[in-house]
């Protein structure tokens, strides 16, 4: 198997020569592993269930230590989440036996697709942080291709950790990117032109998302002639902190100017770390002034930094409806998504990443996991969804292929063996091969499985808000009204995005139905959505209000028109719970009699409902 690059030095006074000479190595070791594709996934499989021979879970199916891929395929079962809550959950409440992996479990890492409203809980072992820094270490070298000078500058990321929790048997539950953050890879990185940021470890690592927010951007704005590439995770956050600096820009400016820190940020530790970068720079501070007060914030972040080369932030998926503010912000900068991961397994990275967002793809790299792929059939519907069945019988199962058998054009579910004990599970992303790295194939992300709406790392998917909608909506009958129909979309026409239910009411006499009622409609609708969903309206703000919209009568049946004139049959058509082509958006916003917002934010804890109770 190809092994992994190996920095050259982690000195501060790394040369240009080792510079070029790392990013060599790096591109020699991806040229390796997808030139032998098929080699390493066969090798990688038979690592994993060597390692987890006498694992609990690869017993309980009769694997008996076989290692090859003819005999896995034929006795381990294609499963969801569900299949493995049970496991799972022993793990969670304390069983330390090899139920899943030989290796013992460090911590769970919580996905944001969710479980009966809860955020799955993925196990994890410590050397998956040495995998995730591997993909991580491959970025720079790629970009550096494209772009260069990348080592002569700063990054301007905006990092941010969330809350995690304790199982009841004492394991650590928290998001993939706040375990990384957290770790040694990421505190005690060696130092590397490319893993230079702006923002002190201490601003990233600060829980309150108003001190490090305001501490990051300060830090960057200070630092505004180094920095050559700026980005966030998702696109969404990357703008909140765009529209952060629009509201506080004054204050920032008067730390510029005086050298000093706002009292709001009272943490020590960021309070210390930002004191070691800032010192009264009024010239600074003139020049963002000057440039914020402006009447325009078209083009604010090459106006503020103008260095900048590109924005590093995930616009594939849901993200995409981020595109044109990002746009607007930057002048057309180029918009590059690095990397494909998840909170069950990093994937691959994208080896061109100066491609238009629309062509965004992504070569998984053969020695992450070991990859299988179900090929899925998108549905013509109005929601540009894909849904499929929950169970696989035995001709779908035999449907699966490996990674380099995989065909052009063809769109598949994801499936997954790790080296942390997941065993052909459906991770849920639909993908579609758009070409070939050498045997590797790439792919384009289409969309996430059954999900209807999504603004940040929320996913809810078409059930949940069913009945999160039915709850609230029986909040009518006792004034002789009840709802006809109803659809959502996603609005991030301001930031933060929120939540829009379209309902469609046959009611005696609306006069009777006091604002406060629907308004109380809209809070039971987020008390009954998951717990990502809370936390992004409660402790991340990443989510606003959920707004119910009342529509005239007689409005979906203009809705089933409109299909009808598309093409859609008669026979075949339904409402769409969840609609995001503009047209349709436009009819059911022309028709919108009154609107309402939730008045409160929703209830929420950290971890799950079961583990606060115990405590």
């Amino acid at each position: 198997m190809p092994e992994a690059p190996k920095i050259l030095s982690d000195s501060a006074d790394c040369i240009d020569g080792i510079v070029v000479e790392n990013n060599n190595k790096v591109l020699k070791f991806i040229e390796d592993v997808t030139a032998d594709a098929d080699e390493v996934q066969r090798r990688v499989l038979s690592q994993i269930l060597s390692r987890s021979a006498n694992v609990e879970y690869l017993q309980r199916y009769g694997l008996n230590g076989c290692t090859d891929r003819e005999t896995f395929k034929k006795v381990i079962p294609v499963v969801r989440y569900e299949d493995l809550k049970p496991d799972i959950e022993r793990i969670a409440n304390g069983d330390t036996s090899p139920i899943l992996c030989s290796q013992p479990i460090s911590e769970f890492l919580t996905s944001s697709g969710t479980s009966a409203g809860e955020r799955k809980l993925m196990p994890t072992i410590e050397e998956e942080l040495g995998r995730r820094s591997l993909l991580y270490s491959l970025l720079m070298p790629v970009m550096s291709q494209f772009l260069p000078g990348l080592d002569k500058g700063k990054g301007m990321y905006f990092l941010f950790v969330k809350s995690e929790a304790k199982t009841p048997g004492g394991l650590v539950a928290r998001p993939v990117l706040t375990s990384y953050y957290k770790s040694s890879h990421f505190k005690n990185r060696p130092n590397d032109p490319y893993t230079n940021y702006t923002s002190p470890k201490e601003t990233i690592l600060c829980l309150d998302s108003y001190q490090s927010m305001y501490s990051q951007l300060l830090c960057g704005l200070f630092q505004n002639e180094d920095v050559v590439r700026v980005g966030a995770v998702f696109a969404s956050g990357f703008i909140r902190a765009i529209q952060f600096l629009e509201k506080h820009w004054s204050l920032l400016c008067k730390d510029i100017r005086t050298g000093t820190i706002d009292s709001k940020i009272t943490d020590p530790s960021v309070r210390e770390a930002v004191m070691k970068i800032l010192k009264p720079n009024p010239k600074l501070a003139d020049f963002v002034e000057a440039e914020c007060s402006k009447g325009s914030w078209k083009g604010i972040i090459t106006r503020l930094w103008p260095e900048t080369k590109y924005i590093d932030v995930i616009v594939t998926g849901t993200m995409s409806q981020y595109i044109p503010a990002l746009d607007y912000y930057s002048n057309a900068l180029p918009l590059v998504c690095t990397m494909y991961a998840s909170s069950e397994c990093y994937f691959g990275i994208n080896l061109n990443p100066l491609c238009s967002p629309s062509e965004v793809s992504y070569t998984l790299i053969p020695n992450m996991a070991y990859f299988e792929f179900l090929p899925v059939t998108r549905k013509d519907e109005l929601t540009g969804s894909i849904s499929g069945p929950t169970a696989l019988n035995d001709k779908e199962k035999q449907q699966l292929v490996d990674l380099v058998h995989v065909k052009l054009g063809q769109d598949y579910e994801l499936v997954v063996t790790t080296y942390a004990g997941l065993y052909r599970y459906r991770v849920g992303d639909i993908l579609r091969v758009s070409g070939f790295k050498n045997k590797a194939p790439q792919f384009n992300f289409i969309c996430r499985k059954n999900v209807a709406l999504s603004i940040d790392s929320d996913k809810t998917d078409e059930v949940e808000l069913q009945n999160a909608v039915k709850t609230a909506a029986n909040q009518l009958l006792q004034y002789e009204a009840s709802l006809v129909e109803y659809t959502s979309y996603a609005d991030t026409s301001a930031i933060p995005g929120h939540y829009v239910l379209f309902w469609e009411l046959s009611v005696k006499d609306s006069t009777l139905i006091a604002p406060s009622v629907f308004e109380d409609c809209c809070f039971t609708v987020e008390e009954s959505l998951n717990s990502v969903y809370r936390q992004g309206r409660v402790c991340d703000k990443s989510i606003g209000p959920l707004e119910i919209r009342v529509v005239e009568n007689g409005t979906f049946d203009m809705l089933m028109d409109f299909a009808l004139s598309q093409g859609s049959s008669i026979n075949q058509y339904k409402t769409p719970r969840c609609v995001k082509y503009a047209p349709i958006i436009e009819l059911l916003s022309s028709r919108v009699i009154s609107s309402y917002f939730s008045p409160k934010c929703p209830r929420w804890t950290a971890g799950h409902k079961q583990w606060c109770t115990q405590n």
